[in-house]
């Protein structure tokens, strides 16, 4: 066990003295790589970041150095070079932090390695490819104890309609891996409504892609239903906080990325994340979603991220520092005991949020008194817009525009 440690206020925004001298490397992401950049060099790290134009940390005013690479390129090649290369560019010890899945498949691939000259936690190699498997994660999750949604792998060439009686629409075809499949499909996975023949299809579709996939059935109810966890387990399986949070809504409805979610202590959520956590021997950084079934009222595991999320700046903001732990306990320093943070403070994505009123307008589940009442604008964290750094809305413009001109051109 961890001696000495350092209780702090919630907040952390006050925190005492740290040793700031290890720098940080983040790797890929977005709203989580901006938010890390921000946070940790708020209290004097020197942060670098490494992404595509829209990872927002790149543009940071709090960013120390960028290494950008095109659209085209394989993150996984060009970080291998930019840390491994025989000439490569950073040859100071680093903290990396993985803020994408194919971030946590280079760390994976190259761990070995990687861990003679750099630092990051303490998750392994098989640990992180289980979890960017998702028929894997719900194998672990069922050896662990916690529900799951009902899933049947599907072999390539195997005919699964003996399985049919027990399947009930709307059903998902869940790729193994997720970001791979999103990169040709430009979605997570297929939503198939009510159609066996569109299900065979999208099956077959997938496999000619050379994806292994299962189908999952999708749990019927709003996406208000859905909650998170979040820990950091160190390598003496120590857990050194405990975090939750829950969905309003999200876009598209039931298989989109949420537009709008608040913190929340949610003692049922920490409890069965704890419990998938300690009863898979994990270790490191980790989020676990669920969303509770009305039919038997279980919570039920959606999906595992052995990394920084996009709501990393909300739960920074309601004075849960997950990064200055993680930070604190790779550098070896006391950690700061964090027991609390605030509730209801609320992340807003404003276009993503409004797109989601409509579609639910539409089919009579939201009108629009109800859709503004539900704000709380004091309580909105963007995860975006600071007035203390504003490069990176001009940044994530650019690199939209950029986008609608790549897809109109």
């Amino acid at each position: 066990m961890r001696e000495n440690r350092i209780t702090r206020r919630p907040g952390f925004h006050g925190h005492q003295a740290i040793d700031t001298s290890m720098p940080v490397l983040i790797l890929g992401g977005k709203e989580n790589a901006l938010s890390l950049t921000r946070s940790l060099g708020r209290v004097g790290i020197r942060v670098g970041v490494s992404g595509p134009p829209d990872c927002w940390g790149i543009y940071s005013s709090y960013c120390s150095e960028r290494y950008y690479f095109s659209r085209n390129t394989d993150p996984k090649v060009y970080w291998k070079n930019l840390l491994l290369g025989p000439n490569p560019v950073i040859r100071e010890r680093h903290i990396l932090l993985p803020c994408s899945d194919n971030a946590i498949e280079f760390l994976a691939e190259n761990e070995a390695e990687l861990r003679q000259r750099f630092v990051f936690d303490g998750g392994q190699a098989g640990q992180r490819l289980d979890l960017l498997d998702k028929r894997r994660t719900l194998e672990m999750a069922t050896s662990a104890g916690i529900a799951t949604p009902k899933f049947w792998p599907v072999s390539r060439g195997e005919d699964f309609s003996e399985n049919i009686a027990d399947m009930q629409f709307p059903l998902i075809v869940k790729p193994h891996n997720t970001f791979k499949f999103a990169q040709v499909f430009g979605r997570k996975f297929f939503l198939v409504q009510f159609d066996l023949n569109e299900l065979t299809e999208k099956v077959r579709e997938a496999h000619a892609n050379n994806f292994d996939v299962s189908i999952v059935e999708l749990i019927p109810g709003p996406d208000d239903l859905l909650s998170s966890y979040y820990t950091y387990i160190d390598d003496d399986g120590e857990c050194l906080f405990h975090f939750t949070k829950r969905i309003f809504r999200r876009y598209p409805m039931n298989c989109g990325g949420a537009t709008y979610h608040a913190t929340e202590h949610l003692p049922e959520t920490a409890a069965e994340g704890l419990k998938f956590f300690k009863n898979t021997e994990f270790r490191g950084l980790g989020n676990i979603e669920f969303k509770r079934d009305l039919r038997d009222n279980k919570l039920k595991i959606i999906e595992v991220n052995a990394r920084f999320t996009a709501a990393q700046e909300l739960a920074v903001r309601s004075g849960m520092p997950i990064d200055l732990v993680v930070y604190c306990d790779l550098t070896g320093q006391s950690i700061p005991d964090v027991r609390s943070y605030e509730d209801d403070l609320r992340y807003w994505y404003p276009v993503k949020d409004f797109l989601a009123f409509l579609e639910l307008h539409r089919l009579g589940q939201l009108s629009f008194f109800n859709w503004v009442r539900s704000f709380n604008p004091r309580r909105n964290v963007s995860p975006l817009f600071d007035l203390g750094d504003l490069k990176p809305a001009f940044g994530a413009v650019g690199a939209l525009f950029g986008k609608a001109v790549r897809r109109f051109a």
